[in-house]
């Protein structure tokens, strides 16, 4: 979702280069005698803006209908958490972020990727205090998303209205940030400093808002929670959708955050989609949909609920919700046993980037509880500030899903070597640009280096939801139709 060492990701992501300013330094008492000194937690602003330098950390290149990142170092940051504090770094590491062995931290310490109040890790037995701040440099391999362009529908002094592809989140979230609709805007438009009015699920495609100012935001999203918002959207499903308008109010439950499941539950959050039939082919349905809420995933959850899943859904229309598919709730598996076979499943199909994860988000076990954040940014309607762990994945609870080896068999063994045998250096290119005559470069700690994925075809990487139309007191943003939507398009 991988880069090295993901589970520390999801906690070293949680502060940002962007929103930190400089505090006024205090006057350093006298340490006692082998005491480690700590410097006072850095003073935070709200918001955050992605400046050249960010957008200059790598570039893209396209390659089989899909746009690509090239490969760059990148750091994580956090604060210590409480429940680290008098545990040793080496523990923490051994404990909760398993998905890389602790050979590889220890490589990573000596080459000067692994930093402690802005120095370099000399000891991983060092006991960890409050306000202890860690960095940890990474080299961060994003997934492909789609290579057709972001089309804007509208631009003025207050909005920027875009058409989005599927497959591209809206903003930096788990294992993409540069693969996002914010730094393609930023990179490739200049428009920078937006500010998110609604979100779209990475996989759906269509009318996408942002306000270019504060002002503008918080006016819209007045609109928003007095429900003077209107959404349509429109999908393609499986089999005769019924002619009649259809209302569906059923709960919905996030199964888990990291994945990006739901289900309706009565236990859920109350929601209401109304849907219309506009025509069928004989094999399909194209279906407007009218989203009353915004909840995660309501209208393809409300969708399978009824039978009528959307044709090319890479969750809700899987073999491993049953032979009904999820139908009127019928799943016959536990929330852990129908996680387990929604991952074998796209296993088997070498497609786990189309969920936004990866094995290593899988092997990390980290004791964060699966609450939070969502690998997906949903369809709910929101002001937000753009947040860099928005959605970061969080630990999927319980341990059936089981761990598979995400590096080579001797992986442990280079590294050990490289440990003890080759200085790394302290990565001092650590925001380098990464050419064209250097797509061949491999760092020695990546874990992602050795692998070789299976890219997504093009067509994987669309699902047949669309968001058509937004409608508020002052504005109507419309899109062009999808191809797929047509009366007349043939599977």
């Amino acid at each position: 979702m991988a880069e090295p060492g993901p589970g520390l990701q999801a906690e070293v992501g949680k502060v940002d280069e962007e929103k930190e300013t400089a505090a006024p330094a205090p006057k350093k008492r006298r340490l006692a005698a082998g005491e480690r000194y700590v410097p006072p937690p850095r003073k935070l602003r709200s918001g955050v803006s992605f400046s050249a330098a960010h957008f200059a950390e790598t570039s893209y290149y396209f390659e089989g209908g899909l746009r690509k990142v090239r490969p760059y170092y990148y750091d994580f940051r956090t604060y210590c958490k409480g429940r680290w504090v008098g545990r040793s770094l080496l523990h923490v590491f051994s404990t909760e972020f398993r998905a890389q062995p602790l050979s590889y931290y220890r490589a990573a310490a000596r080459a000067g990727r692994l930093r402690l109040n802005e120095e370099p890790v000399q000891d991983l037995n060092v006991v960890l205090k409050n306000n202890d701040f860690l960095r940890n440099t990474v080299h961060r391999h994003e997934p492909p998303v789609t290579a057709q362009p972001i089309q804007i529908l509208v631009e003025n002094d207050e909005v920027v209205v875009v058409d989005k592809p599927s497959s591209l989140p809206v903003h930096p979230c788990g294992r993409f940030r540069h693969n996002t609709v914010i730094f393609i805007l930023g990179k490739e438009h200049n428009l920078k400093e937006l500010h998110t009015i609604h979100r779209l699920d990475r996989m759906t495609s269509g009318v996408l808002m942002f306000a270019k100012t504060v002002e503008v935001s918080k006016r819209i999203d007045e609109q928003v929670r007095e429900r003077q918002l209107e959404k349509e959207y429109v999908c393609r499903v499986v089999g005769e959708f019924p002619e009649h308008e259809v209302v569906c109010e059923e709960p919905i439950l996030v199964v888990s955050y990291k994945v990006g499941v739901c289900r309706v539950d009565p236990k859920g959050k109350c929601c209401k989609t109304i849907f219309q039939r506009l025509s069928y082919n004989g094999k399909s349905s194209v279906v407007k949909c009218l989203p009353h809420t915004g909840r995660t995933h309501q209208i393809r959850v409300h969708l399978q609920y009824l039978g009528y899943p959307i044709v090319n859904d890479p969750i809700y229309n899987m073999e491993a919700w049953g032979p009904e598919k999820g139908k009127g709730g019928k799943i016959g598996k536990t929330d852990e046993e129908l996680l387990k076979a929604l991952v074998e499943e796209h296993r088997s199909k070498q497609s786990l980037d189309i969920l936004g994860i990866s094995e290593e988000d899988l092997n990390s076990n980290a004791e964060n509880n699966d609450s939070g954040n969502s690998s997906e940014c949903t369809e709910s309607v929101q002001a937000d500030h753009i947040s860099e762990n928005s959605c970061l994945a969080e630990d999927i609870k319980g341990s059936e899903i089981k761990e598979v080896a995400t590096y080579p068999l001797n992986f442990n063994t280079n590294l050990e070597t490289l440990e003890k045998n080759t200085e790394l250096g302290s990565c001092e290119n650590e925001g380098r640009q990464m050419g064209e005559e250097s797509t061949e470069e491999r760092d020695p700690l990546c874990v992602e280096c050795k692998i070789t994925r299976r890219d997504p075809s093009p067509k994987e990487l669309v699902m047949y939801l669309h968001a058509l139309r937004y409608k508020g007191a002052e504005f109507d943003y419309c899109s062009k139709m999808p191809e797929w939507a047509m009366e007349d398009w043939e599977e």
